[in-house]
């Protein structure tokens, strides 16, 4: 049995993985918004505390940057840690056992490979479009890490060089910048886009948004959200004709919250990839909705000690 861990900026989430990949026990709490360095970690060893003893390793997946595979983390959206060790605190917690750290768009990428929609593929992206935009790439069946861990890292892939939005890179025109959730409902209401309730079908201008109310919007026909969602899925289509054309791909799949748009967004995605990936060996992709849902990250997470050998590569 493996202790799996996934801190994220709204939740941090931690389970019991079988040798199957069956998440046995788990349990979530929310992220302590604006906490400093301790409280966040007594958050996370309160949340380990609340499960059974004797486990056998701990996989983790953070939020980035970090510096791996030391995992010293500095989650963009947890200001509290700046090169927060959390690899070696987990160690001292867990002394004598394995603990293996990694980015978690590429747990989530690793876990649709091993027990989801990428079971089979040799060379797949794993992609998450959601507060941003992330990816782990799958070459030849090994989980391939770049010279910093940060290989697949599709979202500051460049898709609107010429006028795009800034990006929290400091870029311009990257897919982050364009197909991520805040930003495409941030578009959409700057174009007059008026969010729906699903349940009354009245307009309210005082609710929070979010990628999932616009994509229903467009499922329901509105001209605005619609013209969203396919900016959004044009964007993603180009990017993942790059990506293919570099990587010879045989499949992309697509997890996170816009990953459940369905037609408004992959028909946009498929006319762009169709468009753009022209060359013959590239035209054989496929781009699919990643599969596992919630229970993504603690399995991608305790993929990194269960199926070591093929997603994880200690470097010294």
């Amino acid at each position: 049995m493996i202790l799996a861990i996934d801190v994220g900026g709204t939740k941090m989430a931690a389970g019991l993985v079988a040798g199957d990949g069956t998440v046995t026990r788990s349990a979530r709490v929310p992220t302590p918004q604006g906490a400093d360095a301790l409280t966040l970690w007594k958050t996370l060893v309160e949340l380990i505390d609340s499960l059974p003893d004797g486990v056998e390793g701990v996989g983790v997946g953070c939020g980035g940057p970090m510096a791996w595979p030391d995992g010293e983390v500095s989650p963009l959206n947890m200001p509290g840690w700046r090169g927060f060790p959390l690899r070696a605190r987990l160690a001292e917690r867990f002394p004598g056992l394995p603990v293996r750290l990694h980015n978690d768009a590429i747990c989530l990428a690793v876990a649709e490979h091993w027990k989801g929609a990428g079971q089979g593929s040799a060379d797949m992206l794993g992609m998450v479009v959601s507060t941003g935009v992330g990816g782990g790439l799958i070459l030849e069946g090994r989980l391939i890490n770049g010279g910093t861990g940060n290989a697949g890292h599709i979202g500051h892939v460049v898709v609107e060089p010429d006028g795009g939005p800034r990006c929290g890179c400091g870029g311009h025109g990257c897919l982050e910048a364009i197909a991520r959730g805040p930003a495409l409902t941030a578009w959409a209401l700057e174009q007059g886009w008026a969010p729906k309730n699903p349940e009354s079908g009245t307009y309210e201008e005082d609710r929070v948004v979010t990628a999932r109310a616009l994509a229903a919007d467009a499922r329901a026909g509105d001209p605005v959200a619609v013209r969203a969602m396919r900016r959004a899925g044009r964007a993603l289509g180009i990017a993942i004709a790059s990506a293919t054309h570099l990587c010879d791909l045989d499949l992309v799949t697509i997890g996170g919250g816009l990953s459940q748009a369905g037609e408004p967004l992959f028909g946009p995605l498929d006319e762009a990839l169709r468009e753009h990936a022209r060359v013959e060996f590239a035209r054989r992709v496929k781009v699919i909705p990643a599969s596992l849902g919630q229970e993504a990250g603690l399995i991608g997470a305790a993929a990194l000690i269960l199926a070591g050998e093929s997603y994880w590569a200690e470097r010294r």
